[in-house]
């Protein structure tokens, strides 16, 4: 098979503006968009600038727009695909640092506000902690993110407020709030009660959509919504008491 890759290009040091570059790729084998871009940068120019690690759909590494979806290159066949044109482009939302290489500082900035590891009373036990499995199947959903930024990619809202955390974030901090051996108190996860955080949400779930391991951040984002009234009623009336 013979394909067209119209790849965007950007280099700052150099370029005013980004541009669409097209290869002629062809191979008698299956291939993933991952590989062949590989097999571009390999054979046709050298100057061409990606990100991947494991190759295995689990390290979020090379996440891009692959003919208007949001999708891992890794995971993605070329037979998929009823037209021989393939266009690909880095991530909205994120600084293009060079060709489809994107800036993912913003990003894990935001992960790291909301302090993703689990927060313990009395220091960590020897013994470990167990929980039962029907808990565990209630965080399961959100413990799969692989932090790829597609969801924060394709949020409106993070295109355009600053202060956004943004869909894996917040869904995340769910991710613990829930679990029952995270001991951390209301007043530290509380802080995500504003335009900045749950309540800045469209919820239009485009982050559901985009999302390659359907962890569907939309959840969490109301699941937190709905904690965090829960929590100020529960505290207003022991307060009237």
């Amino acid at each position: 098979m013979e394909y067209i890759f119209r790849i965007m290009r950007y280099d700052p040091l150099k370029d005013m503006y980004p541009f669409f570059q097209d290869f002629i790729y062809q191979t008698q084998e299956k291939k993933s968009v991952l590989e062949a871009l590989m097999d571009i940068r390999n054979e046709q120019d050298c100057t061409l600038s990606f990100r991947y690690s494991c190759r295995e759909a689990i390290c979020g590494s090379c996440a891009m727009v692959i003919n208007g979806k949001f999708d891992l290159a890794c995971r993605t066949e070329l037979e998929m695909f009823e037209s021989s044109l393939i266009v690909i482009e880095p991530l909205p939302n994120l600084e293009i640092q060079k060709d489809l290489l994107v800036d993912m500082e913003p990003f894990f900035e935001a992960m790291s506000k909301i302090e993703p590891y689990i927060q313990t009373e009395g220091g960590l036990s020897e013994e470990g902690y167990r929980i039962e499995e029907k808990e565990m199947e209630k965080i399961f959903q959100y413990i799969n993110c692989i932090m790829c930024g597609c969801c924060y990619s394709a949020c409106p809202v993070a295109s355009r407020d600053e202060r956004y955390l943004g869909p894996a974030a917040l869904a995340k901090l769910y991710r613990f709030v829930k679990d029952p051996r995270d001991k951390r108190p209301f007043s530290n996860w509380s802080r995500v009660n504003t335009e900045g955080g749950v309540w800045g949400c469209d919820t239009i779930f485009k982050c559901n959509e985009v999302c390659p391991k359907n962890v569907r951040p939309a959840d969490g984002i109301e699941a937190l919504r709905r904690k965090l009234v829960v929590e100020k009623v529960k505290r207003i009336f022991r307060f009237k008491r």
